[in-house]
C-alpha cells in the first residue's frame, strides 16, 4: 500500500463501479464524526492486489499516538472479500504494541472488506531514498531496521501463520509456472531436477532460522516519511518466518538497489544491533550474511513468477519492467555458493547466456 496523489477518482474505477458506490454509502454512515467530505474522495495508491486505497477529507476523532492524528486527510480502503480486512486490523495492533508507527484503524466493516484508516501522507522511503543523498539512505534504513528489531522483539508463537515448508514451496513454484512455462514458452519439466533440488536447499535453510513476527512486505514503497519514522503500510500478509526475511526485502527490492558497501553497512547495523536487543541472530556474521542471501533467493524466485502472474493473470504489466533487476539479484546469489551452481547455470539457459559462476562458499 503506497500511498501517492492521483489526478481523478475515474482514473481507478469504471462509471459502474458497484464497489466504490457501496464504499461511499458506508462512509457516509461516518461522515459526521470524522468530518469526512466525500465529495474529495480520490484514488491514493495503486497495488499489485485487489486492494484500492482512497485519500479524502476528514480528521481522526480522538487523539492517539503518531504523527496522523486529527489529519486533515483520512484514507478509505476498498478489500474486497477475500481481501485480509481482518489480519490488517490484527497485526495493525500488533505493530502498534510494538512501538511501530502504523495507521490507525477508526472504522471498520470485516464482511463488506472496509475500512477507515489514518493518512501516513505521501511522501514514501521509496521517492526519498532515489533522490536523496547517501547519508540520508543511511539515516532512513536505519530507522527503518530499527523499527523492524521492535517488531521482531515482539514475537510469539501462535499469533500469526507459519511461513512452513508448504508455504515457502507454493511461493517458489509460481517461478516455474509463470515465469518460465508462461512467460519464456520453456518446457518446466526439464528444469523440473534443478528447481525440486533448489527449493529443498532454500527450503532448509529457512527452516533452520530462528523464527519471528515477519512482515512479507517490508520494503520502501511500503515505508512512509514519518514522525515517529518511518510509517509502515501493507502489512496484512505478515506472518511468523525466518528472521533474515524481512531484512533482504528491505534491501533487495523490487524498485531499487544498492550497491554491495551500502547493503553490508545495512546488514551490519541491523546484525550489531539485534544482538545487542536479543534478537536470536547468528553469532557468526558470515553465517547470517549466508543466510540472508539464500532467504532473499527464496523471494526472488518467487517475485520472478508473482510478477509474470499480475502481468498475465491480472493484466497489471507494469511489474516486468523489474524482471531482470531480481533475475540479477538471483544470480549474483547463486554464483556465490557451490550447492547453488546448478540453479546459476539454469538461470543463464534460460537467458541464453555464459556461464561464469565463481564461489564463495
Amino acid at each position: 500500500m503506497t500511498l501517492s496523489p492521483a489526478s481523478s477518482l475515474t482514473a481507478a474505477s469504471s462509471t459502474a463501479d458497484a464497489r466504490l458506490d457501496l464504499l461511499s454509502a458506508w462512509l457516509r454512515t461516518h461522515a459526521d464524526r470524522y468530518g469526512l467530505d466525500l465529495a474529495t474522495l480520490q484514488p491514493a495508491s495503486a497495488d499489485a492486489s485487489f486492494r484500492r486505497y482512497f485519500r479524502l477529507a476528514g480528521h481522526s476523532a480522538a487523539p492517539g499516538a503518531g504523527g496522523a492524528d486529527n489529519a486533515a486527510t483520512l484514507i478509505a480502503v476498498d478489500a474486497p472479500p477475500p481481501e485480509k480486512c481482518r489480519e490488517f486490523v490484527q497485526v495493525a495492533g500488533l505493530l502498534a504494541d510494538a512501538g511501530v508507527h502504523v495507521p490507525r484503524v477508526l472504522e471498520v466493516d470485516l464482511d463488506a472488506g472496509f475500512m477507515l484508516v489514518t493518512d501516513l501522507g505521501t511522501q514514501s522511503y521509496l521517492s526519498a531514498l532515489k533522490d536523496g543523498s547517501a547519508a540520508d539512505a543511511k539515516r532512513l534504513m536505519r530507522d527503518a531496521l530499527d523499527a523492524l528489531i521492535r517488531w521482531q522483539l515482539a514475537s510469539r508463537e501462535d499469533v500469526l501463520p507459519p511461513f512452513d515448508e508448504a508455504f515457502l514451496r507454493r511461493e517458489m513454484e509460481l517461478m516455474p509456472e509463470w515465469f518460465i512455462g508462461r512467460h519464456l514458452g520453456r518446457e518446466v519439466e526439464t528444469t523440473r531436477g534443478v528447481l525440486d533440488r533448489t527449493f529443498a536447499l532454500l527450503i532448509a535453510s529457512a527452516r533452520a532460522q530462528p523464527q519471528v513476527f515477519m512482515l512479507r512486505d517490508f520494503m520502501p514503497r511500503n515505508l512512509m516519511i514519518e514522525s515517529p519514522n518511518p510509517g509502515v503500510l501493507d502489512f496484512q500478509d505478515a506472518v511468523y518466518g525466518p528472521i533474515t526475511y524481512d531484512v533482504a526485502s528491505l534491501l533487495r527490492d523490487a524498485f531499487i538497489s544498492w550497491d554491495e558497501e551500502f547493503e553490508l553497512d545495512c546488514f551490519a547495523y541491523y546484525w550489531e544491533r539485534a544482538k545487542k536487543a536479543g534478537l536470536p541472530v547468528d553469532a557468526d556474521f558470515g553465517e547470517y550474511y549466508r543466510q540472508l542471501e539464500w532467504m532473499g533467493l527464496q523471494r526472488h524466485i518467487k517475485v520472478l513468477g508473482l510478477f509474470c502472474r499480475i502481468n498475465y493473470r491480472d493484466s497489471k504489466p507494469h511489474y516486468m519492467a523489474d524482471l531482470p533487476r531480481f533475475m540479477g539479484y538471483a544470480r549474483k546469489v547463486a554464483e556465490r555458493y557451490r550447492p547453488l551452481a546448478p540453479f546459476a547455470k539454469l538461470l543463464d539457459d534460460l537467458e541464453g547466456r555464459a556461464v561464469d559462476v565463481g564461489y564463495t562458499f
